[in-house]
Formats: C-alpha cells, structure tokens, sequence
C-alpha cells in the first residue's frame, strides 16, 4: 500500500513539474462594427452589407499610470497596442466634420495636457510605431472627459445612433478618461 501511495505522489508531481505556466497577455486584438443594408434592386441578389470597421490592439492598464507614461503626453500615440490601429470604411464617412473617402486608414493620436487630436493616416498594415506625418490625412479634435469607474482595457467603440440618417459617436476609453468624435455616413 505504501508503495502504490509514493508512486502516487510521484505522479502528482511530475504532472504539476509538466503543467504549462499561465501569465495575462499584455493585449489582444479587438473590433468595433457599424453596417447598413444598402438598398436593393427589385430581383438582384441582396447587396452585401456596407461596413464601418476599426480593428485595434487591446492593452491592458495592470495598474500603471497611462497619461504620461504608458501614454507620453506631445507624442503621437498607436491608439492601442503592437500593429497600428486601422479604420476600414465602405462608404463615405463624415468623422470630426471631415469626410474620408471610402477605403482604409490608420488612426494615431496625439495626447497633450490642453486637450487630444486624432490623426487619420493614409498608411495601412504598419507596426504602431511606423508613423509617417507626411501621410496624415487629417488630424480632428477629440472632446475628452474624465470617466468615474476606470476602463481596465482600451476599448473604441463605433456608437450609431438609434434614428435614421446613420450616425453617431466614435469613443475611445482607457483608464478615466474617455474621447469622443461624432461620425456619419455622407448621403
């Protein structure tokens, strides 16, 4: 009986020696969607739907001080983490007053202590860190506010609203704080 319990024990600890070290990844990839139906034409198969789509790295806070430090204030920004922040739109879109053509675009931001700028850039599928001013298409002011619960993870979200034309809110939140544009589709 001794015996069968030590070889027990021997197989409880080369199970434990063997079971994989589990850690938090430091981000992951995240989407925020808005599509229409465009209209249809009376007996033409149903058009795919029209899409607005921002694809983003996740970071996490994990305790650390953003503003400043994770996120220095007078230099551009990633707008999240590892690849660079892409806005694919099918339609023309009116974002911050400025409309963008159809196509894709990579959005950065530029933090300072008197307010926020999100830059729309002509460059696409670059790391985070490959920031070309030269490329800028436009650079909109973001309305910021201070958030009372803290935002673990860096969220954007694409906010339609619920009445017709189609429109709504880009909001991008991290820690307290949260920033905002208004955006529509351009009839």
């Amino acid at each position: 009986m001794r015996a069968l319990f030590l070889i027990g024990l021997s197989a409880c600890a080369l199970s434990a020696q063997q079971a994989p070290t589990l850690s938090v990844a430091a981000s992951g990839r995240a989407t925020t969607e808005v599509s229409m139906s465009p209209p249809g034409v009376r007996g033409q198969p149903e058009p795919a739907p029209l899409r607005i789509r921002i694809d983003y790295g996740q970071p996490h806070a994990r305790g650390r001080q953003l503003l400043g430090q994770v996120i220095p204030f007078d230099t551009v920004w990633r707008t999240g983490a590892n690849t660079a922040t892409t806005l694919t739109t099918d339609v023309p879109l009116v974002l911050g007053g400025t409309t963008l053509p159809k196509g894709a675009y990579s959005l950065f931001t530029l933090p300072t202590k008197s307010g926020w700028t999100l830059i729309v850039n002509a460059d696409t599928g670059q790391s985070g860190t490959d920031y070309a001013t030269a490329r800028d298409v436009v650079r909109i002011p973001l309305t910021a506010r201070t958030l009372k619960e803290p935002v673990e993870s860096f969220s954007i979200v694409l906010q339609p609203e619920a009445k017709p034309p189609v429109r709504g809110v880009l909001r991008l939140a991290w820690g307290d704080f949260e920033l905002s544009a208004p955006w529509s589709v351009k009839p």
